[in-house]
């Protein structure tokens, strides 16, 4: 770089040309000194960024989110079940159970609440979540374990809840919801309207009975029926065992609809209206909570907020939505 000082040189002197190159090599040192400080300035403030970053995802992936060193005061344990379950999501029965058995494990937690806030989802988790709700609840019959509906516990988050020593509602919640669904579209006319002729090869006679570009067979729909009929009387006998005698189990109730709190108290889907700082400190008698609940890593919510998940969304859109669901 140039140099915009005045050059203080004689021009009569014989050896200017060389003065004029030595001015212009210090000068030019200097801005390049000036240049590579700039350079270590920046490139550590890089490295510390990073160093931090790296930091926050190394911790985040060791704990996983969830409790590392056993929390040794007197307190009551949540376990947050919240969004649609699924292998995949937060509500999953991988990390809800994990957290389940970190919280009984620790003989300073008086009590377990899961605090419920979800339309349902996959039957399969939902009854992984009910079936370690169960065995933990016979492992250590010295802790209550309960559920707190928030928003909305339906479908599988009211299956996942009737597993509780106990359920508590809000008075304008929404519980309930014993069914099940299956749904999908069907395409064939509109293909037959543009032209489009399908080519699918399967081998065994009813491989492809849920593809809905192809017409419905009567035989099929039938069989269909009969799988979701019987994955909702499963749903009705995990309901019926975890509630017993406090709910009966009309046509009504298990015909797929939803009530409110205050409506669920009256049936016997709930015990009680109140949220968890309620049975925490009116039931249980403790009022220190501690958050069990397993989180993902910073490294995974960074990436999910940066829109990863949205070939993860094409797919199932693309695939459909005839998974039997708890809904």
């Amino acid at each position: 770089m140039w140099s915009s000082k005045k050059s203080s040189i004689n021009p009569n002197d014989p050896n200017r040309d060389w003065l004029l190159l030595e001015d212009l090599l210090r000068d030019t040192y200097s801005e390049q000194k000036k240049s590579r400080r700039w350079g270590v300035v920046f490139k550590s403030l890089t490295f510390i960024y990073l160093f931090i970053l790296m930091a926050t995802f190394f911790v985040g992936a060791r704990s996983g989110g969830g409790v590392g060193v056993p929390y040794a005061k007197p307190h009551v344990a949540v376990v947050r079940l919240e969004g649609v379950i699924a292998a995949e999501e937060a509500a999953s029965a991988g990390k809800v159970g994990e957290a389940l058995r970190n919280a009984f494990k620790n003989d300073h937690a008086k009590a377990v609440v899961v605090a419920i806030n979800s339309p349902g989802g996959s039957p399969v988790q939902s009854g992984y979540i009910y079936d370690e709700m169960r065995r933990l609840k016979a492992l250590h019959q010295d802790k209550k374990l309960y559920a707190v509906i928030a928003d909305i516990g339906a479908s599988g988050g009211y299956y996942v809840a009737s597993a509780a020593d106990e359920i508590y509602a809000d008075k304008s919640s929404l519980v309930g919801s014993i069914g099940v669904t299956a749904s999908s579209f069907g395409f064939v006319d509109a293909m037959e309207k543009l032209g489009i002729e399908r080519r699918h090869y399967t081998a065994g006679e009813h491989k492809a009975f849920l593809d809905p570009f192809s017409p419905v067979k009567e035989d099929e729909k039938l069989f269909w029926q009969q799988v979701l009929q019987k994955t909702h009387e499963q749903f009705i006998a995990a309901v019926k065992a975890g509630r017993g005698d406090r709910l009966q189990l009309t046509d009504e109730i298990t015909s797929g609809l939803i009530w409110n709190g205050e409506q669920a108290l009256a049936l016997g889907l709930v015990d009680g209206l109140g949220g968890v700082r309620h049975v925490a400190r009116d039931i249980v008698g403790e009022e220190e909570l501690r958050d069990y609940t397993i989180k993902d890593s910073p490294l995974k919510m960074l990436l999910r907020d940066f829109g990863v998940s949205v070939g993860k969304g094409i797919a199932l859109a693309i695939k459909g939505d005839s998974i039997p669901e708890i809904r």
